[in-house]
């Protein structure tokens, strides 16, 4: 019964996020008429939030609050800004009640986990079963607030489609809130842990940046969090700007690969080597850019933008999956948690800030009275894609 309501809570964990933060670009753009910068700076608050999540759970959440009251509570307030949010005007203060909301919903990753991690008996077993709910989650929330042919009927809402119907799209992300709110009241209690001897921010796993490779490879992950912020932030927008029905629905494309590739890792992983994989993830993203460069709405080049969509599965398992684990491996038992927590904060929080404001200011740089320049836009990130792959064949080096 338990993993049942694990699974229930995971799941309604990443749809919440997959309902509003896909199509959010799209809203402030059609709805707010913000600028690139204006809607970079706005996804640079989310990552903003993942430096200061950990500060929350390891100072606070874990040594006063029981793990699914803390959730509990911090899913109902974040639900009643989600909803606030489609009542402001303003770019700027859209971007502040997206801080606010951030803030309160990025602790509750950690926190899901957590609650997973103290009521299952094998994690390696049980865990990757119960996760695969949030990424379910997340594809049912793009089916939903999206358009698409399944079958040959018509299965979604399309809310991205109208400027009347986006901000549903926060609504529905907003009941997901609230109801995963009251139902984390019901999960299975986790206690307080008191005091931890470790950091928050997972500082004492630093020393592992004495190691030449993997101070190679954590530079490499936080630069091609840059290119990662384009495809987050402005992905959306592009497909909808180029006239892509129902973009937000083949967006979920992209986390269905996800869960497809991420199947391989395990074995790859012993098979071909961590630089291997990770050349493989890098060159991923650097194609991708160029798919979306090139490719447009017409018979013979949109093959390009859904090959650019279902590319995710490999950009995202083949480096940051095996970061994950190549992280455990190189810490050992005990500093693996900081260690983790180190490159949750490098990569989500420091490189996907740069990269959320350094995404705006390109987009802007290449609009010329409203009409954007995607093809000169999409090749900045597939050049930055092609430095960090560079680097990371000259630099780094496997010790086997």
């Amino acid at each position: 019964m338990n993993n049942i309501k694990l699974s229930i809570m995971m799941f309604l964990q990443y749809f919440i996020w997959g309902a509003w933060y896909v199509t959010a670009a799209t809203y402030m753009s059609k709805i707010l008429n913000s600028s690139g910068a204006e809607i970079g700076n706005t996804y640079s608050a989310f990552a903003f939030a993942a430096i200061i999540s950990p500060f929350f759970v390891g100072a606070i959440a874990d040594r006063y609050f029981s793990a699914q009251k803390a959730m509990g509570a911090l899913h109902l307030i974040g639900g009643l800004l989600l909803l606030y949010a489609t009542q402001v005007s303003s770019s700027f203060l859209f971007l502040l009640t997206v801080l606010f909301y951030s803030l309160m919903y990025m602790p509750t990753v950690a926190l899901s986990n957590n609650i997973v991690f103290a009521n299952v008996s094998d994690t390696g077993k049980v865990f990757p079963i119960i996760r695969f709910f949030g990424t379910f989650g997340w594809i049912i929330a793009g089916l939903v607030i999206g358009s698409n042919m399944m079958l040959g009927q018509k299965f979604g809402l399309g809310l991205e489609a109208s400027n009347s119907t986006l901000p549903y799209t926060f609504y529905i992300a907003s009941g997901a809130s609230i109801l995963l709110g009251m139902f984390s009241f019901t999960l299975p209690d986790v206690p307080p842990k008191g005091k931890s001897d470790s950091s928050s921010f997972g500082l004492e796993a630093l020393v592992l940046l004495k190691d030449k490779s993997y101070l190679i490879f954590f530079i490499s992950a936080v630069l091609i969090c840059i290119p990662l912020s384009f495809y987050y932030s402005f992905a959306n927008v592009f497909l909808n700007d180029i006239g892509m029905e129902g973009a937000a629905g083949k967006m979920i494309l992209g986390q269905v690969s996800e869960a497809i590739f991420i199947l391989s890792i395990p074995l790859l992983y012993y098979r071909l080597g961590v630089k291997n994989i990770l050349i493989i993830g890098i060159a991923a993203w650097g194609l991708r850019f160029v798919f979306f460069a090139n490719g447009d709405m017409s018979d013979d080049y949109y093959w390009m933008l859904m090959a650019g969509i279902v590319l995710h599965g490999i950009c995202y398992d083949f480096f940051f999956v095996t970061g994950y684990m190549y992280t455990e491996n190189k810490a050992g038992e005990k500093i693996k948690n900081a260690a983790q927590g180190l490159f949750t904060v490098a990569t989500y929080g420091i490189g996907m800030t740069i990269g959320s404001w350094f995404s705006g200011i390109i987009t802007d740089s290449y609009t010329i009275e409203g009409i954007k320049n995607w093809a000169e836009i999409w090749m900045i990130p597939a050049y930055i894609s092609g430095a960090v792959l560079l680097f990371l064949i000259i630099f780094f080096k496997e010790k086997k």
